[in-house]
């Protein structure tokens, strides 16, 4: 018994032992761990009515929204402060890019969420699809968004979306690299497309 319980220890010193060095070799400077892209893969439906894959979001950084063109307030400031922002990070347009995911599916079709994003933006890029597609990839994205009745009397009338309303930043491998808050101090928000620009 005593020899069984040496042995037992013996193993359990040598996995220890085992763990530590992968451990180490796993974050050790210079190594990098490879991490898997943010959200889910999708197949959804571009301002200008083509098609649109998740392989949108790879080979540029990449700043994401989600929202809706009924929004009042909050997503066409944002859209717009993104729009400048934008324009003093990347003026030539050819290191950055940006895509506006609605959240209301219903209502916002690929020919209302072109006209909606060009009025504000050339270089934003309006995305809709299927009510249970959108939906995917708002769960799929950790998006926030919940339809809201006007009148709570009139549960089937006019509503409104209350959702997420953070930028989500993704660097060129589609990978979570931080968000924008909604309001956040302008020069803040440069500085983080900066530094996304400057990850790649």
């Amino acid at each position: 018994m005593k020899t069984f319980r040496i042995a037992v220890w013996i193993g359990v010193l040598i996995l220890a032992g085992f763990l530590g060095g992968f451990s180490y070799y796993l974050n050790r400077p210079g190594n990098v761990v490879a991490e898997a892209p943010f959200g889910v893969p999708f197949t959804l439906v571009s301002q200008s009515g083509q098609p649109i894959t998740e392989e949108a979001l790879r080979g540029k950084p990449t700043a994401l929204f989600f929202g809706f063109t009924h929004c009042p307030e909050v997503c066409p400031t944002t859209l717009f402060e993104l729009n400048g922002w934008m324009e003093k990070v990347d003026p030539k347009g050819d290191k950055l890019q940006a895509y506006f995911v609605t959240v209301d599916p219903e209502r916002d079709t690929p020919e209302i969420m072109n006209e909606y994003v060009s009025n504000v933006s050339k270089r934003i890029i309006g995305i809709s699809g299927p009510p249970d597609k959108i939906a995917e990839v708002i769960k799929g994205f950790r998006v926030y968004a919940k339809k809201v009745p006007v009148d709570e009397k009139d549960p089937n009338g006019d509503y409104t979306m209350d959702h997420t309303a953070s930028v989500f930043l993704l660097d060129s491998a589609g990978r979570f690299s931080g968000t924008i808050a909604y309001g956040e101090n302008p020069d803040t928000a440069v500085k983080k497309l900066e530094n996304l620009v400057n990850k790649g």
